[in-house]
């Protein structure tokens, strides 16, 4: 990790990108556009909870502990964005 402000950064361009798959299926899918935006919030949310994360590592005065907490953190940021879109995926494959 090179610093903390490229992670951040990191974290809010996954949550623009899926705002933005989010818009495209509401625009092309009117129907489903409260599942949609429930679903929006919850992808804020996680973003609010991935910046407390990333701002309180467990031992921040042992280097080798603050690299396994930010690789794991990494690990998990990018799983819980997949299962945000994946989530989207099941609404939209919904009829």
């Amino acid at each position: 990790m090179a610093n903390l402000r490229n992670l951040k950064k990191e974290i809010d361009y996954r949550l623009e990108g899926f705002v933005f798959d989010c818009e495209m299926s509401i625009y092309f899918q009117p129907s489903k556009e409260e599942a949609v935006v429930a679903l929006m919030e919850k992808a804020v949310a996680l973003r609010n909870a991935l910046y407390v994360q990333a701002n309180n590592p467990t031992e921040p005065h042992n280097p080798s502990l603050v690299r396994k907490y930010y690789s794991a953190f990494r690990r998990d940021m990018e799983s819980s964005y997949n299962s945000m879109f994946e989530e989207l995926s099941a609404i939209n494959e919904a009829k």
